[in-house]
């Protein structure tokens, strides 16, 4: 008897089964002599659409919603319906015993195979592979420890809630949206409080008014020093003629040195990577977009084998570990980091703390860091040599001492004004030797009236320093940025909006529909962003209610939680924004109205996204007209500057025009212009249909047309 073994990719089932000793290749299968290894190819199965519960659904009617079904259906996914029936039969062999899922070890990944297992209706026992790592040695460990699959039941039931509770909010509002205002609008329980956060912030920008402000500085010769309020310490003058008065007062006078304070402190190692501070980092430091982050820590992972399993949100690793983490540093004893690394393998033991090793804080993956692979630097990509360097950077760092240095702060007294010097002094340069210079603090990230850090000379109370120049300098406050797409992560994170797995893909569909854009690291809402917020509910905008979700989510997965009352609440909740917008007297102005018209009806064509490029389509749903915006190159060179012209469509047809010289030739006339097979279509439709016409003349306009063709 054999056991069947499920992975969620081709790839990560090829090197399971060559772990397992199947060498005997199938299309859709590897078999041994113990195992059968087959693969999903990510989801297979997927909740039915509306139109496959009654075909009225198909068009879509404000009249017809909510869509809430008593039971919710799977289908099988056509595109893969192959690879699944391939799956089924393997199922169905007399010598399959039991089966082992392994899927990516999350929630998404229980769910694909699970739904799997319901279309087949798998009966007998199976167990669960979980693993952080996609090494020969996880693998067979994995193997060896897998657990009975109803350990991962709540898992399983958190993954149906919440895919359920996407369909639900998302479709019904998205239909609601699209049908009441005959637009493109697409709305959800997570990307719309996620929008709603960007608007907030360019209402933010939009309110602010700059405010002028003064600083000002002296020289003491050896150091400067800044103005700051006795009161309140702010150095901050909003009256330029204050500023002035300070400044004269003090110019050309000795002060004395009233308070020397100096401190030792310390900085703690960062912590290892959760995906979240990953693509934050990334972000910040290469300007990978969280998604592009996502994808080449994927190939890290399952690919290359170099690091452990990316989707969590942990950053801490687990007792069980420890053994291994001396292995992992040999692994990495390569190229740029081994000078890193020798100091700590000499030792006799690494320094583990708390702030590395922590159970309580590992929920199911523990931190990204490199596993035990030998690494060859030459096989990544650039953009893979980068990531790799943020995650063993992180990791070597954990093992080194804490950052030390001695701050000392210095105020000096001049005719009753105060003023300010700080300075810096490392004691013990500890993990921050592990960055060099990417390390150190940069004056250029201070705000403006913050003092700068300057080396000191030896200074004790009762000291004289003379003012040897003054200077006021002008400012104004400044408005919030923009988020950048680590900004957003954060505030996602924060709020908790989404997971570590799908917050990079709620970034990028906003993007993909349209309502939010990128200007170089920002992100900030278009127009049709704008007015989309106005439209759905005030409950929808807030990230609480999603938070609130979310919690719930995870309270499920943990077996502490109340699947059907939270689906209950999640159907009662989808009727009520569908009757907030069926009810909502807000008006919508499409924001992407051309001035080209629908050759069919007459209306003007609006642009959209579509995943060939900008589409340019009818807003009447029932003319379905639709072609490419983009400018179209023809072979025809300009017979000026000889670049290639673009293909036009005027009043009297087509024609080409140089957009450098704005030489134009025509390229057809209206009477020559060929007809398209919709124009043909609807041509034969309205003189076939006439009264008054016979059949013959039908018969004779289709030879007509035929002939054309010739």
């Amino acid at each position: 008897m054999k056991t069947l073994v499920l992975a969620e990719k081709p790839s990560v089932g090829k090197d399971i089964a060559r772990v397992l000793g199947c060498n005997q290749k199938h299309k859709n299968y590897m078999e041994g002599p113990k195992y059968i290894v087959t693969w999903a190819l990510g989801h297979l199965v997927e909740l039915a659409e509306p139109e496959d519960y009654d075909p009225k659904y198909k068009t879509w009617k404000l009249e017809d919603l909510p869509i809430l079904p008593e039971r919710m259906r799977l289908k099988i996914i056509r595109e893969t319906s192959h690879q699944f029936r391939a799956i089924s039969q393997l199922a169905k062999r007399k010598d399959i015993k039991d089966l082992i899922i392994a899927t990516d070890a999350g929630r998404e990944g229980e769910l694909v195979a699970r739904w799997i297992m319901e279309m087949i209706k798998w009966k007998k026992p199976f167990k669960r592979l979980w693993i952080s790592s996609q090494t020969d040695k996880a693998i067979r460990e994995g193997f060896a420890n897998a657990k009975p699959g109803s350990v991962y039941d709540s898992l399983y039931e958190s993954a149906v809630c919440r895919a359920e509770a996407d369909w639900l909010i998302g479709l019904n509002v998205t239909r609601a949206l699209t049908t009441k205002y005959n637009a493109q609008l697409a709305a959800g329980r997570v990307q719309t409080p996620t929008l709603a956060m960007i608007i907030q912030r360019e209402e933010e920008i939009r309110k602010f008014k700059p405010t002028e402000y003064w600083t000002l500085t002296v020289d003491f010769g050896a150091f400067s020093g800044m103005w700051r309020s006795g009161m309140n310490q702010n150095s901050r003058i909003f009256k330029k003629e204050a500023a002035q008065a300070i400044d004269q007062k003090v110019s050309g006078q000795t002060g004395k040195v009233i308070r020397v304070k100096t401190s030792e402190k310390t900085e703690p190692q960062p912590l290892a990577y959760d995906l979240t501070e990953l693509q934050r980092d990334a972000n910040k430091r290469y300007g990978f977009s969280a998604k592009h982050t996502a994808n080449v820590l994927q190939r890290l992972y399952e690919h290359h084998k170099l690091v452990t399993y990316p989707r969590t949100d942990s950053r801490y690793l687990t007792t069980d570990m420890v053994p291994t983490l001396k292995s992992r540093l040999e692994s990495i004893e390569v190229g740029p980091y081994a000078q890193l690394v020798r100091p700590l393998l000499k030792q006799k033991s690494l320094r583990i703390t708390k702030r590395i090793v922590d159970d309580s804080k590992v929920t199911d993956h523990h931190a990204i860091i490199p596993t035990e692979e030998p690494v060859r630097l030459n096989d990544l990509t650039n953009d893979e040599r980068k990531l790799y360097d943020l995650i063993v950077r992180r990791f070597i760092a954990l093992f080194y001492p804490p950052h030390r240095y001695e701050s000392v702060q210095i105020t000096i007294d001049v005719t009753g004004e105060e003023f300010y010097a700080t300075g810096k002094t490392v004691k013990d340069t500890g993990w921050k030797e592990v960055y060099g210079k990417d390390s150190s603090s940069s004056n250029e990230d201070r705000e403006e009236d913050e003092p700068a850090e300057q080396m000191l000379p030896s200074l004790h109370e009762g000291d004289s320093v003379t003012v040897k120049h003054s200077a006021i300098h002008s400012h104004l406050t400044k408005p919030p940025l923009r988020y950048t797409e680590s900004d957003l992560l954060a505030r996602m994170e924060k709020n908790n909006l989404g997971t570590p797995a799908t917050r990079a893909d709620i970034i990028e569909k906003l993007l993909n529909i349209d309502t939010i854009e990128r200007q170089g690291n920002r992100l900030l809402p278009t127009k049709k962003g704008l007015q989309l917020i106005e439209l759905v509910a005030n409950e929808l905008r807030s990230p609480e209610l999603t938070a609130k979700w979310e919690r719930q989510l995870e309270n499920i997965a943990r077996g502490k939680g109340d699947a059907k009352h939270f689906l209950s609440g999640i159907r009662r909740q989808a009727a009520a924004l569908v009757k907030e917008i069926t009810q909502s007297d807000v008006e919508y102005k499409p924001h992407n109205v051309t001035g080209s018209k629908c050759p069919e009806c007459g209306q003007n064509l609006r642009e959209i996204k579509g995943k060939r490029g900008k589409m340019l389509v009818c807003p009447d749903r029932e003319c379905g007209y639709r072609r490419s915006a983009e400018k179209q190159l023809s072979n025809k060179r300009c017979p000026q500057c000889h670049k290639k012209m673009e293909i036009r469509t005027g009043k009297a047809g087509k024609f080409l025009q140089c957009k450098a010289c704005n030489v134009i030739e025509m390229l057809e006339d209206k009477k020559g212009a060929q007809m398209n097979k919709r124009q043909e279509r609807a041509l034969l439709k309205k003189y076939s249909s006439s009264e008054g016409l016979t059949a013959n003349l039908g018969e004779m306009l289709k030879a007509a047309l035929e002939s054309s063709k010739e």
